[in-house]
């Protein structure tokens, strides 16, 4: 094909979101005051034009910037004024043109172009091949589109020249601008035929998948329509016949239930106008499927079942001894609600909150519990609850909307009286979906919970008849208002002597039955299990114990599979051949008195210790250095011990000015042990006396107490546990806070037995019975002090 060129002058009339190809006839509006002057501008010279398209159809003044550097030459066919000051122009395209030049901009665009003519001449063979290709394409296309007229597809077919007719497929595809553009833009037949193909490719493939898509939803409205015709039809057949249809008698069904329930005469009324409501609402509609569910909740809920509790006190005493050791304030509480149940009939449910460290018993006592009452037993775990919806549940305006665990717990226990456990719930928090202790508030107030109302339900339900219990391992998270409306029992480490117990009772007997074994195969002594005890775990409650007691059993096991052993008892050092060599330490008595050391006794979640606490003395300028990461209360009791050994040092023999010559250095050791408190202030104030006054501690002793100025000594917590480390550690004496006497009360006997007491209100008395005085063999006190850089006393 030649190609000639020709440099013409021309008025411009850029285009929004339209396209002219050589050869087309279009009409089109005309309303810009630029394009208006360019059309007259070219009505008074040859009626020649150029026509060119925006590059933004948004745009309504643009700049040379804006519009596209190719455009197509056209004749102004006709002009013809419309209303609102517009001009419908009918043009015929004529040529390609490229923009060389902007002459003018204003008051319309005048462009200087290189005209493209086009001559028709010999078809290559590969022309020929394309126009083929691209012939078949347009005809599925326009198969597809349904927008090509049979006229037009017969006009493009019998066009011979391969430019014309790659421009006039082109003008007859519902195309974007850029892609006409870049078609426009391409000099080169071939080329363009080539681009002219792809996109044909292109968009039968995207008709294809419109053709798919909306012959499904056809295929779906039809189902629909016919299933809706035929219901139609069914349910006329039925009238005729006096029979109900299929969800008439559904309705019905719900009817009958919801009579069965006995509701209250308000509650029965909204909730059969919900089954009006789904019987009306046609079958199609998503809406019945949301009702259906409602319904079936409603109908599922023991709003009137009851379980009858068992009031006999000794057999429930008896079914929570047999699950359980020890743990006397529980069993004692619950037993006291059944004898005040017994003798007055009707009575508000207590609300109980056990609180305790990991592995005490909690979740499995509510258990026992519900066996001993004869109730059912639901769980519902709180623990990483975050979304207030948990609780109350979500409204039924949401997609698969369901109650809260509260509702959902009921329906799972079939009753109104279950026992509910709340375990974890002290790990609740809060994010922006709302707070679920909040929540909780309604639940377990006995001023509120009998008309209990959840979102999704929306009736009031009666909470009053269950026993809730709620189980958390410390106070701190629980908010107030909700630990207000909950009787706390706190429930404790386990002691070593009742881990023997467990062991012996309850452990061991289920182990041996879990692992295939009988109580001949595997016999544990005493001595064994409190070795394991001991130097195995370190914990309040039996889980490790039973962990350990448990790999023992799968080593018997073994041994008796293989043939080795038939019998096995297994004592202290078979312990160690089984779990291998101790995990842990305890503390011990030390071994000889000694000058600045102390031994004070300590509180932690796994039971009690004893605590050695070093005090020595260097030359310095009166510093007082702490170590052994002890917290802010601990470091302010060591404090406090200080300024108290400097206000009586004379009445202690000490120099008075040793905070002015030596530096004092404390050290609790296990120094990567966090330790707090204010409980080892005494055990501080001995040791450092001692240090100062070289006389010993003795060893013996172990004590506990909160040391004020003043040398009075406060009481503390935790004294069952420590007195209890005392004993294992071979103490004789332990001194205490006179106010601790009554806490002595839950101390086994046999370990008050083997210790002695020492009931303590001041500082005279800790010293007067834990340092001993000067003894043989010790230097005087200011020879001491002049020898040694630690040691030093006044007489």
């Amino acid at each position: 094909m030649k190609r000639e060129k020709n440099i013409r002058i021309l008025p411009l009339l850029p285009l929004r979101g339209l396209l002219v190809f050589p050869k087309m006839i279009l009409h089109f509006d005309v309303g810009r005051d630029k394009s208006i002057e360019a059309l007259e501008e070219a009505m008074v010279a040859d009626e020649k034009i150029l026509l060119v398209a925006q590059k933004d159809a948004r745009v309504d003044f643009p700049v040379p910037e804006d519009i596209y550097a190719t455009g197509t030459v056209a004749k102004i066919k006709q002009l013809l004024k419309m209303p609102g000051d517009t001009i419908r122009v009918m043009v015929e395209g004529l040529n390609r043109a490229r923009i060389e030049e902007y002459i003018k901009t204003e008051p319309f665009f005048k462009v200087r172009v290189t005209e493209i003519l086009e001559d028709d001449m010999e078809i290559s063979p590969e022309e020929e091949a394309l126009m083929r290709s691209t012939m078949n394409l347009f005809e599925n296309y326009a198969e597809l589109n349904h927008k090509v007229s049979p006229e037009a597809l017969i006009s493009i077919g019998n066009l011979k020249s391969p430019g014309r007719f790659a421009d006039a497929v082109a003008s007859h595809l519902n195309l974007k601008i850029e892609d006409k553009q870049k078609i426009l833009e391409t000099l080169d037949v071939k080329e363009r035929l080539r681009i002219l193909f792809e996109i044909l490719t292109r968009e039968i493939e995207i008709l294809e998948l419109e053709k798919k898509i909306n012959n499904r939803v056809k295929k779906q409205l039809e189902k629909s329509q016919k299933e809706f015709y035929l219901r139609e039809q069914i349910k006329a057949i039925q009238q005729e016949l006096g029979e109900q249809d299929e969800k008439t008698q559904e309705a019905n069904e719900y009817r009958k239930k919801i009579k069965a329930l006995n509701l209250p005469d308000d509650l029965e009324q909204k909730v059969l106008k919900e089954v009006e409501r789904f019987e009306r609402t046609p079958p199609v509609s998503a809406e019945v499927a949301v009702i259906r569910n409602y319904l079936d909740w409603i109908v599922a809920l023991p709003w009137n079942n009851f379980t009858e509790d068992v009031l006999d006190v000794k057999s429930a005493q008896k079914v929570l001894n047999e699950g359980h050791y020890g743990l006397e304030k529980v069993k004692e509480r619950i037993l006291e609600f059944l004898a005040v149940r017994k003798l007055a009939g009707a009575m508000k449910s207590p609300i109980l909150c056990l609180v305790g460290p990991p592995g005490v018993g909690k979740t499995s006592l509510a258990k026992s519990i519900a066996r001993a009452m004869g109730r059912k037993f639901v769980r519902v775990s709180l623990g990483g609850v975050r979304d207030e919806a948990e609780i109350r549940g979500h409204r039924r305006t949401y997609v698969g909307a369901l109650p809260g665990r509260i509702i959902q717990g009921m329906r799972q226990a079939g009753t109104k009286n279950p026992v509910f456990l709340l375990d974890e719930v002290d790990k609740m928090s809060s994010d922006f979906r709302g707070d679920p202790t909040a929540a909780l508030l309604e639940v377990l107030d006995p001023e509120q919970n009998h008309s209990f109302s959840d979102h999704y339900i929306e009736l009031p339900f009666d909470l009053s008849k269950v026993l809730f219990i709620a189980t958390a391992n410390t106070l701190f998270n629980i908010p107030r208002p909700l630990l207000d409306r909950m009787e706390v029992i706190s429930i404790p480490g386990y002691t070593e002597y009742e881990k023997l117990q467990i062991a012996k009772f309850h452990l061991i007997p289920r182990q041996i039955e879990e692992h295939g074994l009988s109580a001949e195969n595997l016999v544990f002594s005493d001595e064994a299990v409190i070795h394991i005890i001991r130097n195995y775990t370190r914990e309040a409650g039996v889980r490790n114990l039973e962990r350990e007691i448990a790999g023992i059993c799968r080593k018997v096991a073994r041994s008796v599979v293989e043939g080795e052993k038939r019998s096995v008892d297994v004592d202290v050092a078979m312990v160690e051949k089984f779990l291998g060599t101790p995990r842990f330490r305890y503390g011990v008595i030390e071994e000889t008195d000694q000058v600045g050391v102390a031994t004070g006794l300590a509180w932690t979640e796994m039971g009690g210790d004893i605590l050695s606490v070093e005090a020595t003395v260097m030359k310095g300028k009166g510093k007082l250095i702490l170590t052994g990461k002890l917290g802010d209360i601990m470091q302010e009791s060591a404090h406090a011990g200080y300024t108290y050994v400097r206000s009586k040092a004379a009445e202690l023999g000490i120099d008075e000015d040793f905070h002015e010559k030596y530096d004092v250095h404390i050290h609790v050791p296990e120094g990567a042990i966090p330790k707090d408190g204010p409980s080892a202030g005494i055990t501080m104030a001995c040791a450092l006396i001692s240090a100062l006054s070289g006389r010993p501690v003795d060893r013996t002793v172990a004590m506990t107490g909160e040391i004020t100025l003043r040398g009075r000594v406060l009481p503390v917590g935790g004294i069952k546990e420590k007195v209890l480390a005392a004993h294992r550690a071979g103490i004789k004496t332990v001194i205490l806070p006179e106010e601790n006497i009554k806490d002595l009360e839950e101390v086994p006997q046999n370990v008050k037995e083997d210790l002695c007491f020492v009931f303590v209100k001041t500082m005279d008395e800790v010293i007067k019975r834990a340092i001993k005085p000067m003894g043989d063999g010790i230097p005087p006190m200011r020879e001491s002090a002049e020898k040694a850089d630690g040691l030093f006393i006044s007489q």
